[in-house]
């Protein structure tokens, strides 16, 4: 597969995430996807497997009134594309770390995303 394709996918997968689109972000992950989340250096959020990714994506769909991930930046590598996001996202609930409920969340990130099989095996989001 070459890398205009990946670039694709992920594209593809941005977009399905900030319509809260489950099934078209799930569309392109291998079954045994794992999925790491890294705030400040530390693992917040691991899962594996792409039901256990499904149970997370539409824990989400509850979490955020609105939410958006802007490609600021794409590089890929072989069987990997890297992307640099901004991101915002409006609070549906309070939640522990002391947001309240339509609090707006914006910073910068980074997720890695690996690719077997045409599938997309590994994706990491670091903030």
């Amino acid at each position: 597969m070459n890398t205009t394709k990946y670039q694709q996918i992920v594209v593809d997968y941005i977009n399905a995430y900030n319509s809260f689109d489950i099934d078209n972000m799930l569309k392109d992950m291998h079954e045994n996807i794992r999925f790491e989340n890294i705030s400040n250096g530390e693992v917040t959020l691991f899962v594996t497997g792409v039901k256990e990714l499904r149970k997370q994506a539409l824990l989400g769909v509850d979490y955020f009134n609105e939410r958006m991930q802007r490609i600021t930046h794409l590089q890929c590598k072989d069987n990997q594309v890297e992307i640099d996001v901004d991101y915002s996202a409006v609070l549906a609930v309070d939640s522990p770390n002391g947001y309240k409920a339509g609090d707006k969340l914006e910073l910068k990130g980074k997720s890695l995303f690996t690719f077997e099989d045409c599938k997309i095996i590994a994706l990491k989001d670091f903030s």
